[in-house]
């Protein structure tokens, strides 16, 4: 009996073994040309904490530098983004956050109001199988789910890629234990060049109103912040496109002013900002490049000392050892990607 039992334990490990590697093997690794289903988990490699938090989508992890925060400035920044992150997506995010750290200052950009529904599943997996489990993140399935979805899928995600096998590159099993690093806390840089085009005319809507699961969040994210005694500062990012209507902007002015928020538009700002879209996007002007990027990040991280009172940490020894070492590895990427156009 006793060798019966022992012997349906050894089986029982092994097949729990055999499933975990399976599933670690057939999870996407984006580490290709898609990487941005990478970085939500990059943030639990962190070693110190942050001043200053962005969530939201591609309009903070493209276009602020946390690097040239930490140059400039002294601040400690982290952006907790992924491609097309929906509202919730952002509250359950730094809900999460706060478990590990209480920054200053959280900034959210606010083109994600847009969306009321869940989108995409695609989008979705690259958000939220990069969480932890936690109640965050089973919140944060749930309120993002498609029709199509479930949360058995989310659970075991073997279940849903289990048929992967066909599709298995030379990097599912390269990065099998470690994945390569693809952000600067969480800023995602492009070197190349690619001028700011044309845009279509903006189509007219039949109702220009943010949705109400939309604002409910964003409530929720309001009140999260005042709870913990964090300055929340909305922003919308000064690219142009997609187009951010004026009555969204005025929703937004008046949001702030009742819930004594700060928010910015930056798209107006383009000037002031020094930006010169000419040279400062990679993409015909959806997103910054790097020097757009780096533009832009001092010109916000003199807003953020000027009316936040940042501490500067560039002569904590806490910090600095840190940060030296993620400097070496920023300006190595630059190096490598400018290497990369000239060959």
């Amino acid at each position: 009996m006793k060798r019966k039992i022992i012997a349906s334990v050894l089986i029982s490990a092994f097949l729990i073994a055999g499933l975990w590697f399976a599933q670690r093997l057939l999870m996407p690794k984006y580490q290709g040309q898609i990487v941005e289903g990478a970085m939500i988990e990059e943030y639990y490699d962190e070693t110190t904490d942050h001043d200053v938090i962005f969530i939201g989508d591609c309009e903070v992890y493209e276009n602020f530098s946390t690097m040239k925060l930490w140059e400039e400035y002294g601040i400690t920044s982290y952006i907790r983004g992924s491609s097309q992150q929906l509202v919730w997506q952002s509250y359950y995010l730094l809900e999460e956050t706060l478990k590990y750290e209480k920054p200053k200052v959280v900034v959210f950009n606010v083109l994600s109001l847009k969306y009321d529904k869940p989108q995409k599943e695609a989008y979705n997996r690259m958000t939220l199988d990069g969480m932890k489990w936690s109640m965050s993140k089973y919140n944060d399935i749930k309120a993002s789910m498609t029709e199509e979805e479930n949360m058995l899928d989310y659970m075991f995600p073997i279940l849903r890629y289990h048929s992967r096998w066909s599709e298995l590159e030379k990097a599912d099993f390269e990065h099998f234990f470690e994945k390569d690093k693809v952000t600067h806390n969480g800023y995602y840089m492009r070197v190349d060049i690619r001028p700011q085009g044309e845009f279509p005319e903006p189509m007219p809507l039949d109702d220009y109103s943010f949705g109400d699961n939309a604002m409910k969040y964003l409530d929720m994210m309001t009140k999260l912040c005042k709870d913990n005694g964090i300055e929340l500062v909305l922003i919308k990012a000064p690219t142009e496109y997609p187009y951010w209507y004026e009555q969204w902007d005025e929703q937004m002015v008046d949001y702030a002013d009742r819930n004594g928020l700060r928010y910015i538009n930056m798209i107006p700002l383009q000037d002031e900002i020094g930006l010169d879209m000419s040279v400062d996007t990679y993409d015909a002007g959806l997103h910054l490049n790097l020097t757009g990027a780096e533009k832009l990040s001092t010109w916000f991280g003199k807003y953020l000392v000027d009316n936040f009172g940042l501490e500067d940490h560039r002569n904590d020894p806490k910090y600095t050892k840190v940060y030296d070492d993620k400097l070496d590895f920023y300006y190595k990427m630059i190096e490598e990607q400018k290497d990369q156009l000239e060959e």
